[in-house]
C-alpha cells in the first residue's frame, strides 16, 4: 500500500496498529491484514469501490418499486420464524406516517437484539412488492437523538471491497474512525506551487472526501488530487531513471562510415519515411556519448529488424560487439538467418546461441563471443547467462521485449561497459501506456508498411462455416501457396464447457487438430506440426521444410507469433479465435501478406458473449495495430495488456490510466518539469518528495542505476 507517500514519524499515530481503531480485535485484525491493512494509515489508503447516494430519505408512499432507496422511520412491529426451507426469517415493520413497509432479512437472528419495537431506525435497500410493500435485507443504521452525524446512510455512503468475515458496514465503520480522528495528520507531499497550478484540494481535504464526500463534487475533487498524486510520484520515478541513464557517460559511436554504405547498397529496397527518421534517432543517440535507451515499436511488418540491423552495423564499425535477445529458439532463429542474409557478405561475423544448443558448441560459441571472433550475437536467454562474456559490448537489443522482466534487461546491460539499449516490439503500445511502463524510454514509432504490402482481407466465420474455410484453404495450396493454421492449445485435455461443431471439434489442441487434418481433411498434402514443447531440432526442421515450400500446411500454436517471415504463406486459419487477444490475433495474422500474393486470414469463432464478439468485429474491422492495441487495452485494461509488474513499476492503484489519462499528462509534465529544474530535490519543498520516492519505487530507481554499472 502507498501509505509511505505521506509517512509520519512513528509518534504521530498514522503507523499505530489498525487494532487501536474500536472494535478491532485479535481475529477481525488479522483479516485486516489479509486486505493489507496494518495500520490507522493503511486504513486511510483503503479506498471505497464505488458509492450509493443515500442522502434523500423517501416517504414510504412515493416508494418505487425495483429501485434501492433509503427510507426512515419507526419500528412498530418485530417478528422472527422460519421459511419452508428453513431459513431464519426476521422482519421488522416500519411507519414513516405515511405509509407501512416491511423490511425482512434471512439468516440473520442476532437482529432481534438490535432492531427493537419503538426505536428510530434508517433503511437503505431494494424496494419491492410480494404480498406487500417489502424491503429486502436492507442496510440498516438504529438513530439516536443527538448523534453528530450518520456513518451509514443520509448521505453519499461509501461502499469498500468486502471480503470474508468483514462486510461492508464494518469497513465502513473502521474508515469513518480513521478518517475522523486520523487524517488531520497525513503530511502534504506535493509542493504548494503545484497544488495552486493544477487547482488542487489538500491532502487532508482529499482523503475526507474520497470516504465521506459532502457532495459528488467534493467527491470529484478529491478522487482528481489522489490519483494527480499517485500519477506524479510515478513520473517523478521515470523521469529520475531517465535523467540517471542521459548523465551518464557512454560509448560514442562514430555515425556513417564504409560498412554502413555497404548495407544500405545491400537492401533490396528503399526505407520508408519511419524506418528513416528510426534510424536517425538511433544514430543521434549512439553518437551522443550517452548510452541509448530507446524503444522502437512498429506495427507487425513495418521493417524494424532492418533499423535493427542498421544499429548492429554501426556498432561493429566501431569496434564493439551487439547482441540480440529474442523470447522464443523460433524468433532467435529466424532473427540469425535473417541478418546471415544481409550482413554476413559484409564480412560481419555472426553467431546463434539458444539453450537448446548441446554444451560442446555453448563452449565454442562462448569463447569466440569472449574473444571477440564473433561481432553479433543472436540468442534466447542464453545469452544473459553467466558464462556469457562479451569483449566489447556495444549495443544490446531486446526483440518483443514485452515478454521480458525488468531484470533480464538489467543482466544485459551489465553485461558491458554502459552498452546502448534498443527494445523493439511489433506490439504497438497505446499512448497510455507510453507514458508510464515506458515513460523512462525515448520513443521511435513506425507507422509506415513497406511498399507493394497489399492489404489482408480478415473474415470472422462461425462453426458452420469450417468445410468451406477448409476448402479455400486447399484451393490456395493448389495454386501453390502455402497455409498456416492455428490453435489455442498443445496438451488434449478439453477446455471448460468446450462446445462440439460440425466436425464433432472441441476447442482445439494442435496435436488432435495435426492428425484430423493430415489424415483426413488435407490429406494428399504435406501438412507440419510446431508447437513450443518440441525439440530445438525438430522446430529448426519443420520451419526449414515449411520456409522451402515442403510443408504445405502448417498446423502450430502461437510459437509463430513473431518474427516468422514466409512470404508464400497466404492463408492463416485460427481456430477458436475468441480465446486469443486482441493485439495477439493481430500479431499472428502478421505473419501472412508477406509476399506479391494476397493473404487471408479466416478467424473461426462461435464466441460466448458480447465481448468475445466484439473483440472479433474489431480484428476484422481494421489491420491498424495501433487502433487495435488501443481497443485491446480498453478490454483487457493495462494490467493484463502488458502486466506493469514485470517492468518493476509498482502496481497503479487509485488511478485509471485510461480513465484518468488527462491527469496523467499534467502530471507527467510537473514531474519532468521539476527533475529539471531541481535532479537532486535539494530545494526545502522538494525534500517530503524524495522520501515518499525512496519508499515506494527505490527497487525501481535503483535498477536504472545498476544498469550503469
Amino acid at each position: 500500500l502507498p501509505h509511505c507517500l505521506h509517512k509520519m514519524q512513528d509518534n504521530n499515530g498514522l503507523s499505530k496498529s489498525v487494532r487501536y481503531l474500536k472494535g478491532v480485535g485479535p481475529k477481525r485484525s488479522d483479516d485486516l491484514a489479509e486486505l493489507g491493512i496494518k495500520t490507522v494509515e493503511d486504513m486511510i489508503y483503503y479506498l471505497p469501490a464505488r458509492y450509493e447516494d443515500r442522502s434523500k430519505i423517501v416517504n414510504i408512499r412515493d416508494l418505487k418499486m425495483g429501485e434501492a432507496q433509503a427510507i426512515e422511520g419507526q419500528i412498530i412491529s418485530v417478528a422472527s420464524r422460519r421459511t419452508k426451507s428453513g431459513l431464519a426469517m426476521f422482519q421488522a415493520g416500519i411507519t414513516d406516517k405515511t405509509g407501512l413497509i416491511y423490511a425482512v432479512w434471512f439468516n440473520q437472528p442476532y437482529l432481534k437484539d438490535y432492531l427493537i419495537k419503538s426505536k428510530a431506525v434508517a433503511l437503505y435497500g431494494k424496494v419491492d412488492r410480494y404480498d406487500r410493500v417489502q424491503i429486502m435485507n436492507p442496510e440498516y443504521e438504529i438513530l439516536k437523538e443527538g448523534d453528530p452525524e450518520s456513518v451509514h446512510m443520509k448521505r453519499i455512503v461509501p461502499v469498500y471491497p468486502a471480503t470474508g468475515s468483514l462486510s461492508v458496514k464494518y469497513l465502513r465503520g473502521l474508515a469513518f474512525q480513521a478518517v475522523t480522528q486520523y487524517t488531520r495528520l497525513l503530511a502534504e507531499r506535493i509542493p504548494t506551487y503545484i497544488i495552486a497550478r493544477e487547482h488542487l484540494v489538500d491532502v487532508k481535504f482529499a482523503f475526507r472526501n474520497i470516504h465521506f464526500p459532502a457532495s459528488f463534487e467534493n467527491l470529484e475533487k478529491a478522487y482528481r488530487r489522489i490519483v494527480f498524486e499517485e500519477f506524479f510520484l510515478l513520473q517523478l520515478a521515470l523521469a529520475m531513471r531517465k535523467s540517471a541513464v542521459k548523465e551518464d557517460s557512454g560509448l560514442r559511436h562514430r555515425a556513417g562510415g564504409e560498412l554502413i554504405e555497404e548495407l544500405k547498397r545491400a537492401l533490396p529496397f528503399n526505407l520508408t519515411e519511419g524506418q528513416k527518421r528510426a534510424v536517425s534517432d538511433i544514430e543521434r543517440d549512439m553518437s551522443s556519448g550517452r548510452p541509448m535507451n530507446r524503444l522502437l515499436e512498429g506495427d507487425v511488418g513495418s521493417g524494424k529488424t532492418v533499423v535493427a540491423a542498421h544499429s548492429l552495423v554501426l556498432t561493429v564499425q566501431n569496434g564493439f560487439q551487439g547482441c540480440l535477445l529474442a523470447p522464443t529458439e523460433v524468433l532467435a532463429r529466424q532473427h540469425f538467418i535473417g541478418l546471415s542474409e544481409l550482413l554476413m557478405p559484409l564480412g560481419i561475423n555472426i553467431a546463434l546461441l539458444t539453450g537448446g544448443m548441446d554444451p560442446d558448441t555453448k563452449n565454442r560459441i562462448h569463447s569466440d563471443i569472449r574473444e571477440g571472433r564473433v561481432n553479433i550475437i543472436v540468442g534466447t536467454h542464453a545469452i544473459i547467462q553467466e558464462a556469457v562474456e562479451f569483449k566489447r559490448l556495444g549495443i544490446a537489443i531486446v526483440d518483443e521485449q514485452h515478454k521480458f522482466g525488468v531484470d533480464q534487461r538489467v543482466i544485459l546491460r551489465k553485461k558491458g561497459d554502459n552498452p546502448h539499449m534498443l527494445v523493439m516490439t511489433a506490439t504497438p503500445i497505446p499512448r497510455t501506456l507510453a507514458l508510464t511502463v515506458y515513460g523512462d524510454l525515448d520513443i521511435s514509432v513506425i507507422k509506415e508498411m513497406p511498399k507493394g504490402r497489399l492489404p489482408i482481407v480478415t473474415y470472422w466465420v462461425e462453426e458452420d462455416k469450417r468445410g468451406r474455410a477448409y476448402d479455400f484453404i486447399r484451393e490456395e495450396v493448389e495454386k501453390g501457396r502455402q497455409a498456416y493454421v492455428i490453435c489455442p492449445r498443445i496438451d488434449e485435455s478439453p477446455a471448460p464447457d468446450a462446445g462440439e461443431g460440425l466436425y464433432g471439434i472441441k476447442t482445439q489442441n494442435v496435436t488432435e487438430t495435426f492428425e484430423r487434418l493430415k489424415e483426413k481433411v488435407f490429406a494428399g498434402h504435406e501438412v507440419g506440426l510446431l508447437h513450443g514443447k518440441m525439440s530445438s531440432k525438430d522446430k529448426e526442421r519443420i520451419m526449414k521444410s515449411f520456409k522451402k515450400g515442403k510443408i504445405k500446411i502448417l498446423v502450430s500454436t502461437v510459437v509463430i507469433e513473431v518474427g516468422i517471415d514466409v512470404p508464400n504463406a497466404t492463408v492463416m486459419l485460427v481456430e477458436n479465435a475468441d480465446l486469443f487477444g486482441l493485439s495477439q490475433l493481430h500479431q499472428l495474422r502478421g505473419r501472412i501478406g508477406r509476399g506479391e500474393h494476397k493473404s487471408y486470414c479466416i478467424l473461426l469463432a462461435d464466441p460466448r458473449g458480447e465481448e468475445a464478439s466484439e473483440k472479433l468485429k474489431a480484428i476484422e474491422g481494421t489491420l491498424d495495430g495501433f487502433q487495435i492495441a488501443e481497443a485491446d487495452l480498453e478490454i483487457r485494461g493495462p494490467g493484463e495488456f502488458f502486466g506493469t509488474r514485470q517492468h518493476g513499476l509498482p502496481e497503479i492503484r487509485f488511478g485509471n490510466i485510461l480513465k484518468d489519462f488527462g491527469i496523467m499528462e499534467l502530471a507527467r509534465r510537473e514531474a519532468f518539469d521539476l527533475v529539471v529544474r531541481d535532479p537532486e530535490f535539494k530545494e526545502a519543498h522538494h525534500r517530503p518528495l524524495k522520501a515518499a520516492l525512496e519508499a515506494r519505487f527505490a527497487e525501481y530507481i535503483r535498477a536504472r542505476g545498476n544498469q550503469q554499472k
